[in-house]
């Protein structure tokens, strides 16, 4: 019985060893980075507001150019020795997306980004929205304006090698960082809830439609190291930020709609205090 006890005891050492959870301050280097890669995958609007036609559907897609973060963020030793991170997995992101027009001004938005490597990151995220457009005859232009409030959110993961691509492995300092020969298969979590408001005018008879708006996102990422040394020890350290936490947004674009049926547009989107993405979008609309 004694024997059994020790063994147990053993057993629940090791599993908290391999499923540590490092919690830290969103001012930290590990939680800034933890939301600069948050703010690309954010499910922001895809184009300028409209009130789109009920059971109308919009098939479109999106991509956009991953800044690389400042380098002094990507030194880390908060949960592991202090090292570089290899945090840029690739350098776009894009997915497909389609829009599905409700009554009273409605609709609904879904993502899905299945798991294809894309240089060396894996995706499989899913994104999800719903809006509320109206259209005002007052506004800046003779047109008026439409004015849109949505809610957004987006779950799922990315993976790929990032404490421990092939260019850190080592094989001379047991001791050290990245000390064996597989790189290591992390994983991020971008879980994120936000909400948003934008006014969109057309100022000529062109098709082309300018719009602006602000919002709010509740972030809680958080990042899991999955590295086997070549001792054979796994380290399945999981980095967490101690709490949620909300960033403001602000985006602004142009939409352009070609015979009603296609549309082209670029969006500026900015998360002041981690990082502004600039976006294209196009789509085609089956009425």
């Amino acid at each position: 019985m004694r024997r059994g006890l020790l063994i147990l005891s053993a057993i629940a050492f090791v599993a908290t060893k391999s499923v540590a959870q490092c919690r830290v301050e969103s001012s930290s280097n590990e939680g800034k980075l933890l939301a600069f890669y948050t703010a690309p995958i954010a499910f922001s609007m895809a184009t300028a507001p409209e009130v789109l036609p009920p059971w109308s559907i919009r098939l479109g897609a999106e991509g956009e150019y991953i800044p690389k973060p400042d380098q002094a963020l990507e030194r880390t030793g908060l949960c592991f020795t202090q090292k570089s991170e290899h945090t840029s997995l690739s350098p776009v992101f894009g997915r497909p997306r389609i829009t599905i027009g409700g009554p009273f001004g409605f609709a609904v938005e879904a993502a899905y980004l299945p798991p294809v490597t894309i240089a060396r990151a894996t995706p499989n995220l899913f994104s999800f929205a719903v809006s509320q457009s109206h259209h005002f005859v007052a506004g800046p232009v003779v047109s008026g304006m439409t004015l849109s409030v949505r809610a957004h959110g987006t779950f799922g993961n990315v993976k790929g090698p990032i404490t421990c691509p092939r260019s850190s492995l080592q094989q001379s300092n047991p001791t050290a960082p990245c000390y064996g020969t597989t790189q290591s298969k992390d994983t991020f979590h971008p879980d994120m809830f936000g909400a948003e408001a934008a006014v969109g005018f057309a100022p000529g008879a062109g098709g082309f439609s300018w719009y602006a708006g602000a919002g709010a996102n509740r972030i809680d990422p958080h990042f899991q190291v999955g590295f086997t040394d070549a001792n054979g020890n796994v380290d399945r350290t999981e980095v967490v930020l101690s709490e949620p936490v909300v960033r403001a947004t602000v985006f602004g674009g142009v939409t352009a709609v070609l015979r009603n049926i296609l549309d082209v547009g670029a969006q500026v989107y900015s998360v002041p205090s981690d990082a502004t993405l600039f976006r294209l979008m196009g789509g085609i609309r089956i009425r």
